[in-house]
């Protein structure tokens, strides 16, 4: 490229004295200007982490998990409430105080309702469209929306799922079924999110490269030269739309598009009705809304409820591409981080047999199908799933931006306000919240019984926040939980979960993949009970 405009100068009129001027002015103005972003908390006297050029404390090539990563910037500074961290160029503040996150997740919602936006609406449009990417009025107007179509009525298609999944390994003739469980996960939470999202049946056990999960395990693939991406769209998202990069292949994001189209074209010409989440969104675009029937059982500890922000909201007028884009953002949530917490949830089970078999205990004093009722009533199955979800979250670290101006007022000696201004990001690192000692005693050790009738109100329910805190919380944790409990029930009623001589242990997390892994795979064993 260089050569080429070197040749062209002659013809240009412009001497090699001049372009070589230039080029030393652009790279001056370049460094001049990286150099003041990354002089933001050093000017407003915040203690924050010295930034690498351009980095900021992110890197391209790791030497350890992103997880750990976030875990070691959360421990830079002990003593303070909050301190100053730079994601490539972004001034970002790590946020370690419960009074200051209910502050900024509650209090102070209406000035930090968004996340930060790293692609711009017209540098990918059909991500632009979804719930999670959306901001301001139409969050709230879709959220409000969009909240009934994440309801109890999908019990019995996530139970067939479970069922499925058990009667498959029954078949096996192996005493001990060796398997990698992130990825036997990944195919239960396809097969899921198919037939409660999609309207689409699949068996990924036994059709292993199925389609749908072939494309799934593309769209949700972020590792290696994807990590990429996300390096363009952190420097700058005005690049990315430049480079047309986008968050989703095309052929998978129209893959997807394919299938929701001709089925609701096929449900309108026959008028077909199925308890899933297009039907509920189609029903939806009617302007009607499912409710659920009373519950008369705690939906769990884990469990969080829709915020009166967005109750009794104008409801957003439903198109066929935003039923795409909220059956699509489902899969992306519910694919991955499902089957990552289920992996980690059955490691812990396997090294700690005490706590699988008082666990079978409770489930072998169920009937062989649990009703809705009797699964969320089983107190040590929601202790064992609030204590993997407080040990693995679904996500390492959440975020909210600063859309209007707002201080944080000083409490302790030294601190002086500081006026966050519009754009800031403040971080919200769960893993590392979970991992703080203050608030969980042992953190590293996994003890149900954290989460006990006795113990339970002694947690702070603010630093406990798996599916995020706030107005802005997920959407699908009711669902989650469902899928969780049901197939913990299922498996652990039919099989003992056991270390096998790949199970990593101690365990090490994969450094190359943003998302939580075992490095090496996450080998367990299934071992029928007799």
């Amino acid at each position: 490229m260089f050569l080429l405009f070197g040749l062209l100068i002659p013809f240009l009129g412009i001497t090699w004295t001049i372009w070589i001027t230039l080029l030393v002015a652009a790279i001056v103005f370049t460094y001049r200007h990286i150099r003041k972003q990354q002089r933001y908390w050093q000017s407003k006297g915040i203690k924050h982490i010295k930034p690498r050029f351009l980095l900021g404390a992110m890197s391209i090539i790791r030497s350890k998990s992103f997880a750990e990563t976030v875990l070691e910037i959360y421990n830079e500074f002990p003593e303070e409430r909050y301190h100053g961290v730079y994601q490539f160029l972004l001034p970002t503040l790590v946020i370690k105080d419960p009074d200051l996150i209910k502050q900024i997740t509650v209090k102070e919602f209406d000035k930090l309702v968004n996340r930060r936006q790293a692609v711009k609406a017209e540098a990918d449009p059909f991500w632009s469209k979804n719930l999670f990417a959306s901001r301001d009025e139409r969050w709230r107007d879709l959220r409000s929306t969009l909240s009934p179509s994440f309801t109890s009525s999908k019990y019995t298609l996530i139970e067939e799922c479970a069922q499925q999944f058990v009667k498959y390994f029954q078949t096996k003739t192996d005493d001990v079924v060796e398997l990698e469980m992130k990825d036997t996960f990944s195919r239960y939470a396809n097969d899921v999110i198919a037939t409660t999202a999609f309207g689409v049946k699949c068996n990924s056990l036994k059709d292993k490269e199925n389609e749908f999960y072939r494309m799934g395990k593309d769209a949700t693939n972020f590792g290696g030269w994807r990590m990429l991406k996300f390096f363009i769209f952190g420097i700058s998202s005005r690049l990315a739309q430049l480079l047309r990069v986008k968050v989703i292949p095309p052929r998978v994001s129209d893959y997807f598009s394919k299938i929701i189209e001709e089925t609701i074209r096929t449900r309108k010409e026959k008028q077909i009705d199925r308890p899933d989440m297009i039907h509920l969104l189609m029903e939806a675009q009617k302007g009607r809304q499912h409710l659920d029937e009373e519950i008369k059982v705690s939906e769990g500890f884990s469990s969080v409820s829709e915020s009166e922000v967005t109750k009794n909201r104008r409801k957003q007028e439903i198109t066929v591409e935003d039923i795409t884009a909220q059956a699509f953002i489902f899969f992306l949530a519910g694919f991955e981080t499902i089957s990552t917490v289920l992996a980690f949830t059955f490691y812990e089970l396997a090294v700690d047999q005490d706590v699988q078999n008082r666990l079978r205990d409770e489930i072998q004093s169920i009937s062989a199908k649990p009703t809705y009722e009797s699964l969320l009533g089983m107190k040590y199955l929601d202790m064992v799933v609030s204590e993997a979800l407080r040990k693995w979250p679904s996500a390492v670290v959440t975020d909210r931006e600063v859309s209007k101006e707002f201080t944080i007022q000083p409490t302790q000696p030294g601190e002086k306000p500081l006026l966050l201004d519009k754009g800031i990001v403040c971080w919200l690192p769960m893993f590392a919240i979970h991992r703080d000692p203050r608030f969980y005693p042992d953190p590293e050790k996994f003890d149900p019984e954290r989460f006990n009738d006795e113990n339970k109100d002694k947690i702070n329910p603010t630093m406990y926040m798996p599916f995020g805190a706030g107005p802005r919380n997920c959407i699908g944790s009711r669902f989650a939980l469902l899928e969780m409990k049901l197939i913990l029930f299922h498996v652990l009623k039919n099989f003992e979960v056991v270390p096998v001589e790949r199970t990593p242990i101690p365990l090490v997390l994969d450094k190359d993949q943003i998302n939580l892994n075992a490095k090496g795979g996450m080998w367990l064993g299934l071992k029928k009970i007799k």
